[in-house]
């Protein structure tokens, strides 16, 4: 059971670093890219007549506001710090715990910290529906469920050892549990009703889309490498056991674990390849 596990993270942590970097990235590039061209060609007429001696579409462009890879660039870092700093504040109050043992606060935060993790997670989720995009939408689902699961044994595990009530388990589970699905009906709600145009639409799901991939990016290059890259011992923390923050002992990944994981990552690739949603 506990080997099965195992290669099930692995796989999901490869696929969650191909469904950002070959699924979700370009995906949100293009809404975003095809938002401001619709927007341009939609100015240029109304331009041109007012300024017919000007030469037309450069002066317009420059009047449509910041360009499209601005908003790539911000939407990108705003998801990476977010994730950043929901890491930082779980980590500050575990080590300013003053108790040798595992306290109640400490598993709160823990708990907190993954809640967080899974609302971003169904934010991307939501960004994939609204996107209409059958490839996007089966990669983001695997993705998220692989990579969810053995966090929410992790999660129990944790807990049970932490010693609190079975009550007070079921309660963080169920929160843990239902921060993907609410957020992401949320934000699949929120992108319909973002707009009466067509072009508010993409470029609203297009910045969802590139902020889900900051933060799929973080919690590849975070948690998931340093995860798969190290066999690490048992942490005091689900929030650092999960996502493989932790300073287990170095080692190498096995022949069948790394070629798990490059399947992992080549599989959204694939899937680019061989599903067309035009």
């Amino acid at each position: 059971m506990k080997k099965s596990l195992q290669f099930v993270s692995i796989f999901g942590a490869g696929l969650l670093c191909g469904t950002a970097l070959a699924i979700i990235l370009p995906e949100g590039v293009e809404l975003l890219e095809e938002s401001w061209r619709a927007s341009s060609c939609s100015v240029a007429p109304v331009g041109a007549n007012k300024n017919a001696s000007d030469g037309g579409v450069g002066g317009q462009l420059q009047e449509a506001g910041p360009p499209a890879r601005f908003f790539i660039g911000v939407s990108l870092v705003l998801g990476f710090t977010l994730m950043f700093l929901v890491d930082q504040i779980c980590s500050y109050y575990s080590i300013l715990d003053p108790r040798t043992g595992m306290s109640n606060r400490t598993s709160i935060t823990a708990t907190l910290g993954l809640v967080f993790h899974a609302a971003a997670d169904g934010v991307a989720l939501g960004t994939a529906v609204a996107s209409s995009q059958v490839t996007v939408q089966l990669v983001v689902f695997l993705a998220v469920i692989l990579h969810k699961a053995p966090a929410a044994f992790g999660l129990v595990t944790f807990l049970m050892r932490a010693g609190l009530e079975k009550k007070q388990i079921q309660k963080q589970l169920l929160a843990f549990s239902a921060a993907a699905p609410v957020l992401s009906i949320s934000t699949y709600f929120i992108l319909n009703a973002s707009g009466g145009s067509s072009q508010h639409r993409l470029s609203a799901t297009g910045v969802g889309m590139l902020f889900s991939a900051g933060t799929f990016l973080y919690v590849a290059t975070v948690h998931v490498l340093p995860e798969v890259s190290s066999r690490g011992q048992q942490q005091s923390s689900p929030h650092l056991h999960l996502h493989g923050t932790g300073t287990g002992q170095q080692g190498g990944l096995g022949v069948l674990e790394s070629l798990t994981l490059i399947l992992g990552a080549g599989l959204p690739v694939l899937l680019t390849l061989g599903l067309h949603d035009d």
